[in-house]
């Protein structure tokens, strides 16, 4: 893993950080000597993760949700450490459902958890988030490249981020601020590979992308360091897909 000396100190916020890609961004963060505040619904897991690793490590159970949770905690850190530096928009359910099926307010509450909640967690970040250095990471999805069948309402979510992070880049650019989407392709998490990716999965990503061989968390963790790092300074507003050339292919 490449070290970011920029990065040591850094106050990171990463939401949905106790399990799969989230838990990989934590630890990828510590091991630079960041300061990592994560939240997730997992309590049991997440408080394990911060006693696992320690020092510097702080996780709150936030229901992203509820906007009051969020805004109580990214105003606790903010007051505490008088800045934040990176915030990284990785929570999000990809529930599969056809269309026929959904009602209106299972779209509601997918766009309340994977859109609404990204645009809450920038908008109560940036006002701790100081010039000339800043990053934000909004996290999209191959799907949204690939359109996957029934999963048009997650797909619907992951369009709007990188939209949202497009304008918000220009918004926010003139404060030194940097905001980019990061667009991993199928990870073979703890969830994917108990609930989705059996043995002919497994051949069909191979197929797929350009490279074959399976994405692991820790990969995407390392495309987040970048961004986060001032390594990534002359990019904002851009989509990165880590995705082994699936999309491209």
């Amino acid at each position: 893993m490449a070290l970011y000396s920029d990065l040591r100190g850094s106050i990171i916020l990463v939401t949905g950080g106790a399990n799969g890609i989230g838990e990989a961004m934590v630890r990828a963060f510590h091991s630079q000597d960041a300061e990592v505040y994560f939240c997730d619904l997992d309590k049991d897991k997440g408080a394990r993760l911060s006693v696992e690793l320690g020092e510097g490590v702080f996780f709150r159970k936030v229901d992203l949700t509820k906007e009051r949770e969020i805004c109580h905690w990214i105003e606790g850190i903010g007051r505490n450490r008088e800045r934040i530096d990176c915030v990284v928009n990785n929570a999000a359910r990809d529930p599969r459902i056809p269309i026929e099926s959904m009602d209106s307010k299972q779209w509601d509450n997918l766009f309340q958890s994977n859109l609404k909640a990204c645009f809450l967690t920038c908008r109560e970040s940036l006002k701790w988030m100081k010039g000339p250095h800043g990053s934000i990471i909004n996290f999209s999805s191959i799907t949204f490249h690939i359109g996957p069948s029934d999963m048009s309402a997650y797909v619907a979510t992951k369009g709007g981020v990188i939209g949202f992070t497009r304008a918000l880049a220009r918004e926010v650019g003139p404060r030194g601020i940097r905001v980019n989407t990061l667009s991993p392709g199928w990870v073979m998490t703890e969830r994917q590979l108990k609930e989705f990716v059996n043995s002919s999965v497994k051949r069909q990503i191979k197929k797929d992308q350009c490279v074959p061989k399976l994405i692991q968390t820790e990969e995407i963790a390392e495309v987040a360091l970048f961004l986060a790092a001032e390594a990534s300074r002359a990019i904002t507003g851009q989509e990165i897909l880590a995705d082994r050339g699936w999309a491209y292919s």
